[in-house]
């Protein structure tokens, strides 16, 4: 018969001391926690969670160890009328777990916490079909790992030039990675792949999501995937299926393999994170970990009807952080990653929708306060996306101290500048750090991080090759994706064969280059732009794990004059003090 000691409430999730592992898992609401072991053929042993402290369900069970499968069942009312939306049918992931052996089969299990009927109130009737074989499990890990002497880097904020770059598509088509390690932490951290990025001269990569990911059910029917990762389900976990050896914990070593390499290279890892959100979507949406272990304290509900969700995403919900057990785990997430994977410092997607107190956007809420007292948080580079899709969300140059902000408006100036659209004024108060956003608060002109594209949007090929959207890969009848893409297609709609045109693209992709290398404030260059990487007019790749998004390392020799251009005009930032100035200019 299994041992079962009453353990600690904190810290929160699964840890090893290497005599047995802790267990504990917050629930404000619940009137019943079931630990869930599985064995390596999927047997499920339950073990009752008697002990709760300050909402915390937790037990120490000794002789477990790393590699060990598990997940909760936790037990309440199902009333949605209420917020209340506990299932025990079904399995749910750790929100502390720090590895989440791979993606949910929604083909094995109704993942849904309601009966599908496909009614507008199909989420009144509980589903009591048990869907363990659907969801990934939680494993237990060893943290343990050599890092030989490694630390964050701190690069100054002025010196530091970012590339904006996917985990998978990197790599994927790299032919000097070898073939199992393309797409993967380890592609990423070979030295193929570390010497293209000393040989640009960028300081920093900013990665795409990589929290552990959940596909949206209606992309598997499409034979799609969320390639973007804009669906985080776990924010302790590096996403599983990125790795090479392994899905089991060697996920994390991996993870941190890569960094260590970076950081030999002099290259900083900054994560873009989505703590806004998470992948259970609205009140039809799927129950996977928050949804079930506590609806009503991990999300905003509707003020006048708990049964739906106050969205400022557009993703079906927003998490509470005004909840201090929500705005903890944020906080145990943002410190893991620096403290135990060192990386150095964070994007946050739609960050506007973090400061949100009880409806506005104020600079002065908890999770600022937070994040600025923090001795370690605030000592890395923290980036806000500046906006949401809530009224009042759009916040550029609004943010406080201590950040550096996506500056949207720099990104339209120079768009429309380089066809004809906005005035020298304009363009010059861009240029030189845009003071007008950032200097009357206390700020220095990097707290403008300045870019042309993103992820988001055309490629830099792109931009200059297509006036409209070519979105049909998406399967959404070219509907999605936005239609202000401020772009300039030199004449003539895709690609060509026209000699003048061409000629015109490339002088318009060294016009745009120029101007984001040499402007005062921090630049980001998206990865694949310093080749003229294309996405065949697509601005919206967010579910397009293909040849479309991966990057084409079969250079041309266009390819190649861009790419020796951009090296040089790094080179020639980081000669120069004048083009990475720590002061806004004067006189």
């Amino acid at each position: 018969m299994r041992q079962v000691w009453p353990g600690d409430p904190f810290p929160l999730g699964a840890t090893w001391d290497g005599a047995g592992v802790n267990f504990s898992l917050f629930s404000e609401n619940a009137t019943r926690v079931e630990l869930c072991l599985f064995d390596a053929a999927d047997a499920e042993e339950r073990v009752e969670l008697h002990e709760r402290t300050a909402f915390n369900w937790h037990c120490y069970l000794p002789f477990v160890e790393p590699g060990q499968r598990y997940g909760y069942r936790v037990h309440g009312p199902y009333a949605p009328a209420e917020g209340h939306r506990f299932n025990p049918c079904k399995l749910l992931l750790d929100p502390y777990a720090k590895s989440i052996e791979g993606p949910i089969r929604f083909d094995r299990g109704n993942v849904l916490p309601y009966v599908p009927s496909g009614e507008h109130d199909a989420d009144l009737e509980l589903d009591e079909e048990d869907d363990a074989e659907a969801i990934p499990k939680c494993v237990v890990i060893d943290p343990r790992f050599d890092w030989e002497g490694d630390r964050r880097l701190s690069t100054p904020w002025n010196q530091t030039v970012i590339y904006e770059a996917h985990v998978k598509g990197f790599t994927k088509l790299r032919p000097g990675v070898r073939e199992e390690l393309r797409g993967t932490y380890a592609g990423l951290a070979s030295e193929d792949a570390v010497a293209h990025l000393k040989s640009l001269g960028v300081t920093a990569v900013e990665l795409l999501p990589v929290h552990h990911i959940a596909d949206e059910h209606f992309l598997a029917g499409k034979g799609l995937t969320n390639y973007w990762g804009y669906s985080s389900i776990g924010f302790f976990a590096p996403h599983s299926p990125y790795a090479a050896t392994g899905d089991r914990g060697q996920e994390v070593r991996e993870f941190k393999g890569m960094v260590k390499a970076l950081h030999r290279a002099g290259i900083e890892v900054i994560l873009d994170v989505v703590y806004n959100h998470t992948a259970e979507g609205n009140h039809l949406g799927p129950m996977l970990c928050f949804k079930g272990v506590d609806n009503k304290s991990y999300y905003r509900l509707a003020p006048s009807n708990p049964r739906f969700y106050t969205d400022f995403t557009g993703t079906g919900n927003s998490l509470n952080v005004v909840h201090p057990s929500v705005l903890r785990l944020i906080m145990d997430s943002l410190r893991y990653w620096v403290v135990e994977c060192h990386v150095d410092g964070f994007r946050f997607d739609l960050a506007s929708a973090l400061a949100r107190e009880l409806y506005e956007v104020d600079r002065l809420s908890a999770f600022f306060d937070v994040i600025h007292q923090d001795p370690i948080l605030s000592q890395v580079k923290l980036i806000a996306e500046p906006w949401d899709v809530g009224p009042g969300g759009y916040q550029v140059g609004n943010f406080p101290v201590l950040w550096t902000e996506w500056n949207g408006i720099y990104r339209d100036v120079m768009r429309d500048f380089w066809r004809g659209e906005a005035n020298g004024g304009e363009f010059a108060r861009r240029l030189t750090g845009s003071s007008d956003l950032y200097q009357d608060d206390g700020r220095r002109p990097f707290a403008s991080l300045n870019f042309i594209t993103a992820h988001d949007g055309f490629t830099l090929r792109d931009l200059v090759s297509y006036n409209n959207k070519h979105n049909a890969a998406n399967q959404e009848g070219n509907r999605d994706g936005t239609d202000d893409n401020r772009s300039w297609n030199c004449g003539a709609e895709g690609e060509t064969d026209d000699p003048e045109v061409n000629a015109l693209r490339e002088r318009q992709q060294r016009n745009f280059l120029a101007t984001l290398l040499l402007s005062q404030g921090a630049p980001m260059l998206v990865g694949g732009d310093e080749f003229a990487r294309t996405q065949r007019g697509n601005n919206n790749g967010w579910c397009q794990d293909s040849e479309i998004s991966w990057f084409d390392w079969e250079l041309d020799a266009r390819a190649l004059r861009q790419l020796d251009f951009t090296q040089r005009l790094i080179a020639l930032r980081r000669a120069h003090p004048v083009f990475h100035r720590r002061d806004f200019l004067t006189g």
